[in-house]
Protein backbone atom coordinates (compact mmCIF):
# COMPACT_ATOMS: atom_id res chain seq x y z
CA UNK A 1 0.00 0.00 0.00
CA UNK A 2 1.01 3.61 -0.89
CA UNK A 3 2.63 5.72 1.89
CA UNK A 4 -0.34 8.44 0.90
CA UNK A 5 -2.74 5.61 0.93
CA UNK A 6 -1.82 4.49 4.41
CA UNK A 7 -2.50 8.70 5.91
CA UNK A 8 -5.56 8.77 4.27
CA UNK A 9 -6.75 5.58 5.95
CA UNK A 10 -4.80 6.47 9.35
CA UNK A 11 -6.47 9.54 8.74
CA UNK A 12 -10.44 8.26 7.91
CA UNK A 13 -9.75 6.12 11.19
CA UNK A 14 -8.68 8.10 13.62
CA UNK A 15 -12.66 10.28 12.55
CA UNK A 16 -14.01 6.74 12.95
CA UNK A 17 -13.95 5.06 9.89
CA UNK A 18 -13.89 1.26 10.80
CA UNK A 19 -13.74 0.21 7.48
CA UNK A 20 -10.02 2.41 6.79
CA UNK A 21 -8.53 0.63 10.06
CA UNK A 22 -9.62 -2.64 8.62
CA UNK A 23 -7.68 -1.91 5.11
CA UNK A 24 -4.86 -0.58 7.38
CA UNK A 25 -4.79 -4.20 9.71
CA UNK A 26 -5.42 -6.29 5.87
CA UNK A 27 -2.17 -4.65 4.61
CA UNK A 28 0.07 -4.75 7.90
CA UNK A 29 -0.98 -7.90 9.01
CA UNK A 30 1.61 -10.16 7.13
CA UNK A 31 4.14 -8.12 8.52
CA UNK A 32 3.07 -7.61 12.13
CA UNK A 33 2.68 -11.31 12.59
CA UNK A 34 6.42 -12.06 11.28
CA UNK A 35 7.64 -9.80 13.76
CA UNK A 36 5.70 -11.37 16.39
CA UNK A 37 6.71 -14.56 15.30
CA UNK A 38 10.27 -14.08 15.62
CA UNK A 39 10.35 -12.13 18.50
CA UNK A 40 8.37 -14.97 19.92
CA UNK A 41 9.28 -18.29 18.65
CA UNK A 42 5.78 -19.67 18.78
CA UNK A 43 3.19 -18.89 16.77
CA UNK A 44 0.04 -19.22 19.44
CA UNK A 45 1.98 -16.67 21.06
CA UNK A 46 2.45 -14.80 17.95
CA UNK A 47 -0.96 -14.76 17.03
CA UNK A 48 -1.82 -13.14 20.77
CA UNK A 49 0.52 -10.81 20.11
CA UNK A 50 -0.95 -9.66 16.92
CA UNK A 51 -4.36 -9.12 18.65
CA UNK A 52 -2.92 -6.59 21.24
CA UNK A 53 -1.01 -4.99 18.68
CA UNK A 54 -3.97 -3.90 17.03
CA UNK A 55 -6.28 -3.73 20.03
CA UNK A 56 -3.76 -0.82 21.16
CA UNK A 57 -3.20 0.34 18.00
CA UNK A 58 -7.40 0.91 17.54
CA UNK A 59 -7.11 2.78 20.98
CA UNK A 60 -3.88 4.81 20.78
CA UNK A 61 -4.73 5.69 17.00
CA UNK A 62 -6.57 8.83 18.31
CA UNK A 63 -2.90 9.80 19.70
CA UNK A 64 -0.70 9.10 16.59
CA UNK A 65 0.78 12.06 15.39
CA UNK A 66 2.85 10.86 12.18
CA UNK A 67 5.89 11.68 13.57
CA UNK A 68 7.26 7.97 12.73
CA UNK A 69 6.16 6.11 9.66
CA UNK A 70 2.73 4.14 10.71
CA UNK A 71 4.43 0.97 10.03
CA UNK A 72 7.09 2.19 11.84
CA UNK A 73 4.93 2.40 15.10
CA UNK A 74 2.75 -0.79 14.70
CA UNK A 75 6.05 -2.53 14.74
CA UNK A 76 7.02 -0.91 18.35
CA UNK A 77 4.03 -1.65 19.76
CA UNK A 78 4.55 -5.09 18.38
CA UNK A 79 7.91 -5.13 20.43
CA UNK A 80 6.51 -3.98 23.41
CA UNK A 81 3.78 -6.65 23.33
CA UNK A 82 6.18 -8.86 22.60
CA UNK A 83 7.95 -7.86 25.42
CA UNK A 84 4.92 -8.12 28.07
CA UNK A 85 4.26 -11.43 26.77
CA UNK A 86 7.34 -13.05 26.78
CA UNK A 87 7.73 -11.57 30.20
CA UNK A 88 5.17 -12.51 31.81
CA UNK A 89 6.09 -16.67 30.50
CA UNK A 90 8.88 -16.27 32.42
CA UNK A 91 7.07 -15.58 35.26
CA UNK A 92 5.10 -18.50 34.77
CA UNK A 93 8.11 -20.57 34.05
CA UNK A 94 7.25 -21.38 30.83
CA UNK A 95 9.14 -21.63 27.38
CA UNK A 96 8.59 -22.59 24.15
CA UNK A 97 10.88 -24.96 21.98
CA UNK A 98 9.94 -25.25 18.43
CA UNK A 99 10.33 -27.97 16.27
CA UNK A 100 13.79 -28.23 14.67
CA UNK A 101 13.64 -27.72 10.64
CA UNK A 102 16.58 -29.24 9.06
CA UNK A 103 18.00 -28.52 5.45
CA UNK A 104 16.99 -31.25 3.15
CA UNK A 105 19.99 -30.54 1.17
CA UNK A 106 22.10 -33.11 3.64
CA UNK A 107 20.06 -35.56 3.86
CA UNK A 108 22.33 -38.12 2.51
CA UNK A 109 24.80 -36.60 5.19
CA UNK A 110 23.06 -37.91 8.55
CA UNK A 111 25.76 -37.19 10.88
CA UNK A 112 26.37 -33.45 9.20
CA UNK A 113 22.21 -33.31 9.85
CA UNK A 114 22.40 -34.39 13.67
CA UNK A 115 25.13 -31.93 14.27
CA UNK A 116 23.90 -29.16 12.36
CA UNK A 117 20.32 -30.13 14.38
CA UNK A 118 22.09 -29.99 17.90
CA UNK A 119 23.53 -26.53 16.78
CA UNK A 120 20.23 -24.68 15.18
CA UNK A 121 18.43 -26.42 18.39
CA UNK A 122 21.26 -24.18 20.72
CA UNK A 123 21.02 -21.19 18.84
CA UNK A 124 17.16 -21.25 19.21
CA UNK A 125 17.27 -22.03 22.49
CA UNK A 126 20.02 -19.15 23.12
CA UNK A 127 17.93 -16.99 21.52
CA UNK A 128 14.50 -17.85 23.43
CA UNK A 129 16.40 -17.25 27.11
CA UNK A 130 17.36 -13.98 25.97
CA UNK A 131 15.74 -11.52 28.01
CA UNK A 132 13.49 -8.85 25.46
CA UNK A 133 15.30 -5.62 25.23
CA UNK A 134 18.20 -8.14 23.94
CA UNK A 135 16.34 -10.25 22.05
CA UNK A 136 14.09 -7.53 19.99
CA UNK A 137 17.65 -5.64 18.95
CA UNK A 138 19.08 -8.99 17.72
CA UNK A 139 16.00 -10.04 15.59
CA UNK A 140 15.74 -5.89 14.26
CA UNK A 141 19.01 -6.28 13.05
CA UNK A 142 20.15 -10.07 11.66
CA UNK A 143 16.89 -10.91 10.39
CA UNK A 144 15.20 -7.65 9.62
CA UNK A 145 18.40 -5.81 8.65
CA UNK A 146 18.02 -2.45 10.14
CA UNK A 147 20.44 -0.34 10.85
CA UNK A 148 21.41 1.03 14.29
CA UNK A 149 19.46 4.16 13.71
CA UNK A 150 16.58 2.33 12.80
CA UNK A 151 16.61 -0.01 15.34
CA UNK A 152 17.09 3.35 17.83
CA UNK A 153 14.07 4.74 15.89
CA UNK A 154 12.08 2.06 16.32
CA UNK A 155 12.61 0.82 20.35
CA UNK A 156 13.03 4.58 21.40
CA UNK A 157 16.59 4.13 22.62
CA UNK A 158 19.88 5.65 20.88
CA UNK A 159 22.28 4.04 18.44
CA UNK A 160 25.07 3.90 21.17
CA UNK A 161 22.55 1.54 23.13
CA UNK A 162 21.86 -0.16 20.11
CA UNK A 163 25.04 -1.97 19.63
CA UNK A 164 25.44 -2.42 23.47
CA UNK A 165 22.72 -4.40 23.17
CA UNK A 166 23.79 -6.05 19.98
CA UNK A 167 26.95 -6.93 21.42
CA UNK A 168 25.39 -8.07 24.69
CA UNK A 169 22.93 -10.27 23.18
CA UNK A 170 25.51 -11.85 20.78
CA UNK A 171 28.18 -12.57 23.61
CA UNK A 172 25.01 -14.37 25.47
CA UNK A 173 24.71 -16.42 23.02
CA UNK A 174 27.78 -16.87 21.72
CA UNK A 175 28.58 -18.29 25.85
CA UNK A 176 24.98 -20.53 25.97
CA UNK A 177 26.08 -22.49 23.17
CA UNK A 178 29.72 -23.02 24.08
CA UNK A 179 28.41 -24.01 27.69
CA UNK A 180 25.61 -26.48 26.01
CA UNK A 181 28.70 -28.12 23.46
CA UNK A 182 30.92 -28.46 26.61
CA UNK A 183 28.15 -30.04 28.92
CA UNK A 184 27.34 -32.53 25.38
CA UNK A 185 30.97 -33.50 25.47
CA UNK A 186 31.19 -34.00 29.29
CA UNK A 187 28.30 -36.66 28.54
CA UNK A 188 29.51 -37.98 25.97
CA UNK A 189 32.94 -38.57 27.19
CA UNK A 190 30.98 -40.27 30.59
CA UNK A 191 28.65 -42.26 28.77
CA UNK A 192 32.32 -43.79 26.61
CA UNK A 193 34.09 -44.29 29.93
CA UNK A 194 31.21 -46.36 31.49
CA UNK A 195 30.83 -48.16 28.18
CA UNK A 196 34.58 -48.85 28.22
CA UNK A 197 34.43 -50.34 31.53
CA UNK A 198 31.52 -52.56 31.16
CA UNK A 199 33.12 -54.05 28.49
CA UNK A 200 35.67 -55.09 30.43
Amino acid sequence: MPTTQIRADVAAAQDGDNRAFARLVDQTYSDVFLLAARLTRDHDDALDVVQEVYLRAYKGLIDYRGEARFTTWLHRITINCASTLLARRRRDLHDPIQRDVIDMSDEYHPERRVEESEISDDLRRALEELPPNLRSVLVLSDVYDLSHQKIGKQLGISATAVKVRLHRSRKRIRQAIQTKHRTRESVAQVTTTRGTRNAM
